[in-house]
């Protein structure tokens, strides 16, 4: 081909358009009052104004919809929709006509055409339109490529691509910590921050257990025996707020009963977050999977299953620990021995002979003691005795427990 022969121009047109949704009108509100120098002037011009609610047209938002006037921020979560349309600008009837539109991201590469056939024959002044959707689930620059081939009336097949860049944004920020507590409930909380413009609705906001956990969400009150959220009936978030999720997880009996299955990184979860925007635009995210470092118990672990919040003083009450094995390959022969402090004194033999246990298994043990001091105290002086390592377990600041006298229980 000669090089100063012009380009050969192309017979069909190629446009794209990302569909999103209408916003609302808004509109500055310019106003004074009737004894200033304008009168009624400005009034009544809000009044005539077709975009104003009418008996409230003070209000910056109007009854009118506004079409998108540029491509707009697209976020992670989010459906990401486009037409594309074929116009066929020339006279001449053109043949085999295939569209394809591919995303480019930085991992992969998609394709989004719904059909992968091609048109026939396209008639002069008719156009082949297709709408994509694409639920977005990487951040970064994407690139929708799409790409057009067909076949003159000579017979000449013709070719051409249109690209086209956008980034896709994180809407929000998702920080995550754990508390372990003494018994092996795990309590999560999420802290969410909206990083967009605009203000989201919460629509939901939940932890999926894995298999290892039973999940409470603590994200509501009961009131009148309604369970009510804790952020009140409107669970709208402001552009750059945050808010706190919390969450109880519980180990099912059947892991909770093996010791050794706890300890060490253990998947929690992960979060599933729902919300909406712009006139109900739609968005989802799923964290991945979270986990969590295990409270390292060492290789016997004594922990308490029931005990009262208050006692009164120089009144014996009563306790039930659990005794764990940890070990997962010996068996321990266990001695007991109860040390008294300086409020809080055991009832029973000290020395007490609690047998052979077995590699992650556990026993229950009742004790009772006393306080002679008021206030709050806490729970201390056991110790456990390997009588076939000769290894001593020490165990103190067990609990807390909220010694009264008796005479002010009887007050109340």
């Amino acid at each position: 081909m000669d090089a100063n022969q012009p380009k050969q121009e192309h017979l069909l047109a190629l446009k794209v358009m990302r569909l999103t949704k209408p916003t609302l009108f808004t509109n500055i509100p310019v106003t004074c009052e009737e004894r200033d120098l304008p009168g009624n002037l400005l009034n009544q011009l809000m009044k005539d104004d077709p975009s104003t609610v009418k008996g409230a047209e003070t209000l910056m938002l109007g009854e009118m919809l506004t079409l998108p006037q540029n491509f707009g921020n697209i976020f992670l979560g989010e459906t990401f929709s486009s037409y594309i349309s074929v116009h066929n600008d020339s006279n001449q009837v053109v043949k085999d006509i295939l569209v394809k539109a591919d995303l480019q991201t930085s991992s992969q590469r998609l394709n989004l055409s719904a059909s992968s056939a091609a048109v026939a024959e396209l008639k002069s002044d008719c156009c082949i339109d297709d709408v994509i959707h694409h639920e977005v689930k990487e951040i970064g620059t994407h690139i929708l490529v799409c790409a057009v081939s067909y076949t003159t009336q000579t017979g000449e097949k013709m070719y051409f691509r249109k690209f086209f860049k956008f980034q896709v944004l994180k809407p929000l920020d998702v920080k995550t910590k754990f508390y372990n507590a003494e018994t092996d409930e795990v309590f999560l909380e999420a802290q969410i921050q909206n990083i967009t413009t605009s203000p989201m609705f919460m629509e939901k906001v939940s932890l999926e257990p894995s298999i290892m956990y039973n999940v409470a969400e603590l994200n509501t009150v009961n009131k009148a025996g309604e369970s009510v959220s804790t952020f009140g009936s409107r669970t709208y978030l402001q552009p750059m707020d945050t808010r706190q999720y919390l969450y109880c997880l519980k180990p099912k009996q059947e892991f909770a009963e093996k010791a050794g299955v706890i300890k060490g990184v253990t998947v929690i979860g992960k979060l599933d977050i729902v919300w909406k925007t712009n006139l109900g635009e739609r968005g989802r995210l799923q964290t991945s999977q979270l986990q969590r470092m295990a409270p390292g118990y060492g290789d016997v672990r004594l922990s308490l299953e029931t005990i009262p919040d208050t006692v009164n003083l120089e009144e014996p009450f009563d306790i039930t620990c659990k005794i764990t094995n940890c070990s997962s390959e010996r068996t321990m022969d266990l001695v007991l021995e109860m040390c008294n402090t300086n409020s809080i004194h055991w009832c029973g033999v000290s020395g007490r002979q609690l047998g052979k246990l077995h590699p992650s298994s556990s026993l229950h043990l009742a004790l009772t003691l006393l306080s002679s001091v008021q206030g709050l105290q806490s729970v201390s002086g056991l110790r456990l005795m390997d009588t076939f390592l000769k290894r001593t377990y020490e165990y103190d600041d067990i609990a807390q427990v909220c010694v009264i006298s008796s005479k002010v229980k009887e007050e109340y």
